[in-house]
């Protein structure tokens, strides 16, 4: 009973073992690190989060192997790591995901459990590699405020459903607003839209703003 409590308090690891985990969980790091890369879809793209999913999984592994099974360390860390305050706020519930995804990993690499990690980071990669492939989780595409500001007088009555027809699964002309300009009275044309691939937005301002006559084009979407 007394030999058995006392190995509470002990804990032997080799040096080749101690390398071996923090390579396997850099290896996994790295790995997680180029999968957040390639699934990113935000707005505000961090490479300094990146490299931290490399460092963080490292990290971990190394407070596993330190803890052992030594429950006084344990607890001397948490009282260690108490006193940290992290002030970033993370925005992206994908980024939380990543951080859960990395200190996993970093646990399971820093017991030496080598099958359970490689074979974690490939399973839970590939499965995040595909939900974010397949996008099943997107909604409806979303409908733009399109605003064409044009010369009455030079262009005509609305010729734009050519080309609103070209780039638009749907459009609806909801307003028709008289407008002073300098050179004249013009005409301020609102739509809603429905693009065929939101990717075709630019091109389709292009194409509006080349038409003889047009002296503004505005498309307005909503970033959230």
């Amino acid at each position: 009973m007394e030999e058995n409590f006392q190995q509470l308090f002990t804990f032997s690891l080799t040096v080749r073992e101690a390398i071996a985990n923090i390579l396997i969980a850099f290896v996994c790091g790295i790995a997680i690190a180029i999968l957040y890369r390639i699934t990113y879809r935000g707005v505000s793209y961090s490479s300094s989060f990146t490299n931290s999913i490399i460092m963080l999984t490292m990290i971990t592994a190394l407070v596993i192997m330190v803890i052992g099974n030594n429950v006084a360390r344990a607890f001397g860390l948490v009282g260690a790591m108490s006193i940290i305050r992290f002030r970033t706020a993370v925005k992206e519930s994908q980024d939380i995901m990543f951080i859960f995804f990395a200190l996993g990993i970093g646990l399971s690499a820093g017991v030496g459990l080598y099958a359970v990690t490689l074979a974690s980071t490939v399973l839970i990669g590939a499965a995040i590699f595909i939900t974010s492939k397949l996008n099943y989780a997107s909604p409806p595409k979303r409908e733009f405020l399109l605003q064409i500001l044009y010369l009455d007088e030079v262009i005509g009555e609305n010729p734009f459903q050519t080309t609103l027809k070209k780039y638009c699964s749907k459009n609806k002309l909801v307003n028709l607003k008289a407008v002073e300009e300098d050179v004249g009275s013009a005409i301020e044309a609102s739509f809603y839209i429905r693009l065929k691939s939101e990717e075709l937005g630019p091109a389709m301002v292009s194409d509006l703003k080349a038409l003889g006559g047009v002296s503004n084009v505005n498309l307005f979407f909503d970033e959230n």
